[in-house]
């Protein structure tokens, strides 16, 4: 029998994480508001029932948390960066400490299996881990200035507030992508969680304020404000945010980037993905089947580097196909927190709808069901949150396979002659995150990673789109926004860059030669 949250005791675990009363949506890191704002009830997608509710924050929660922000934020920088980076390296060891009740509250309040609630509080300590090595490690430049008696470098300095808007299927880690960064970096952070997913951040909170009470952080360093879209409004169009992180759709980016750059501010978007695995000749479906099943029904389809379109050499399209299938035919449904099941829920009731409708456009368009979709009811399934994993045979230039479904339909298609074709078909789609080719053939797997070969941010040989590791810049192109995080230089995202000269000379010549005598 599947282990459910009422015997795992929703109320034990929230105990656990040091939230003994779920009802203020607004927190400056020391200290929570008594917020009055819309209520927001947040149901588990696992069983339906209620974990917890609360009082979202209102303009004027909003205007304090800002304004605590601005006043630590000018004592947080002159911190020593090292300093911080011991704070943040404190902080990974109490999520390290968590990870369990953690990782149970991710599963149970967004839907994903426990092993990858689980896998996503690891990313929060291993981008902790990344960030306390980078703070001794703001590196500028120094370089020769055509002068004499003159030194030119470039240094980095932190940006102020960062604003972070973040989506419900990656409830925490992507919120911790950011602040380990932003705060070694000198930076204060004001977060913006998805409504579906408010108790996760609050836990987020509550483990930070433990190590920031611990340290004497000055109170404003990690601000949070739980609240429906105008928050993310108020955050895109506030001046005093030089930065705002936002993850979401592709639909949400461009209105978020429209109002950020209309002020002039910095924008970091992580947005849509539409990832294809290509399957070459050469392929080892040994590797081929995990891959692309994991990828397309991994967290139910809801990941934005989730696996949406197979391209399939011609000359191996019948015996994958009749692979995948079999494979399909093994998939168990069911509570995410039951480590038997493969696939858990969609968020809610309408991620549910939309994937219902997406059936019916991909039929519509001429698509052909190959393994049969469904919305699951009856025992284990009372949330109405389940659905069966689809596979539909498609054209790349259906308009419901150009469009991102968050949700287990993966669409499976031909291709023939080169690589270069399958390329141009991975390539035509409007977003640009993750890509993956399966191939044994070392031409066809550079011809892929070359300049001509895949447009997107992440391009894979021999595994799946699906997932990120920590130390590499996470991000895509096109309508994915040409944000990065999480690794490589990301850093420098979260900083300005200033450009220094020293004359040490007892003259003042001018660069270029020129003359200006009195």
């Amino acid at each position: 029998m599947a282990e459910t949250m009422t015997d795992l005791g929703i109320q034990e675990i929230l105990a656990q994480l040091g939230i003994e009363e779920v009802n203020n949506g607004a927190s400056t890191g020391g200290k929570w508001f008594k917020t009055r704002g819309v209520r927001i009830d947040s149901i588990s997608p696992v069983d339906g029932k209620l974990i917890a509710s609360v009082n979202s924050a209102t303009e004027a929660d909003y205007e304090a948390i800002i304004l605590k922000a601005q006043e630590a934020y000018k004592e947080w920088r002159m911190i020593p960066a090292p300093k911080r980076g011991d704070i943040v390296r404190q902080l990974a060891d109490r999520i390290r400490f968590y990870k369990e009740p953690l990782g149970k509250l991710v599963s149970y309040e967004m839907g994903k299996s426990l092993q990858e609630g689980l896998g996503e509080v690891q990313e929060m300590i291993d981008i902790c881990d990344f960030a306390v090595g980078l703070s001794r490690q703001l590196y500028g430049l120094t370089m020769h200035s055509e002068r004499p008696g003159h030194r030119m470098y470039e240094q980095y300095h932190p940006l102020g507030i960062v604003g972070i808007i973040s989506a419900f299927n990656f409830p925490v880690a992507v919120w911790n992508w950011n602040t380990a960064l932003a705060w070694v970096c000198g930076d204060v952070c004001v977060w913006k969680p998805s409504e579906k997913t408010p108790i996760t951040a609050i836990a987020c909170q509550q483990i930070t304020k433990e190590v920031f009470d611990a340290n004497g952080v000055p109170e404003g360093v990690s601000g949070l404000v739980i609240g429906g879209p105008e928050i993310g409004k108020y955050m895109a169009d506030d001046a005093r945010i030089p930065l705002i992180s936002a993850t979401g759709s592709t639909r949400m980016g461009k209105s978020v980037g429209a109002a950020v750059g209309a002020r002039l501010g910095r924008s970091l978007l992580e947005l849509g993905g539409n990832n294809a695995i290509i399957i070459a000749p050469s392929a080892d479906l040994k590797m081929v089947v995990p891959g692309a099943v994991f990828g397309a029904v991994g967290t139910a389809g809801q990941r934005c580097t989730s696996t949406r379109r197979l391209i399939i050499h011609e000359e191996i399209y019948d015996k994958v196909k009749e692979a995948l299938t079999k494979a399909y035919q093994q998939l168990k449904i069911g509570n995410p927190l039951d480590l038997n099941n493969h696939v858990g829920p969609l968020i809610d009731q309408d991620a549910v709808r939309m994937y219902s409708e997406a059936l019916e456009k991909a039929v519509a368009e001429g698509g052909k069901i190959i393994v049969e979709g469904a919305v699951l009811s009856g025992e284990g399934y009372e949330s109405g949150c389940y659905v069966k994993p689809a596979i539909v045979e498609a054209e790349n230039h259906f308009q419901i396979v150009q469009h991102e479904t968050f949700a287990p339909i993966l669409y499976i298609m031909k291709y023939a002659g080169g690589v270069e074709n399958a390329v141009k078909l991975q390539n035509g789609v409007p977003q640009g995150l993750s890509s993956a080719i399966m191939t044994n053939n070392l031409r066809e797997a550079e011809a892929f990673l070359s300049q001509s070969g895949s447009d997107c941010g992440i391009a894979n040989v021999n595994i799946g789109t699906s997932g990120a590791e920590i130390g590499g810049a996470f991000g895509g192109e096109k309508e994915t926004g040409g944000g990065r995080e999480s690794g490589s230089d990301a850093w420098k995202v979260y900083m300005r860059r200033q450009t220094n000269t020293i004359n040490y000379s007892d003259s003042l010549p001018l660069a270029q030669g020129i003359k200006f005598e009195l």
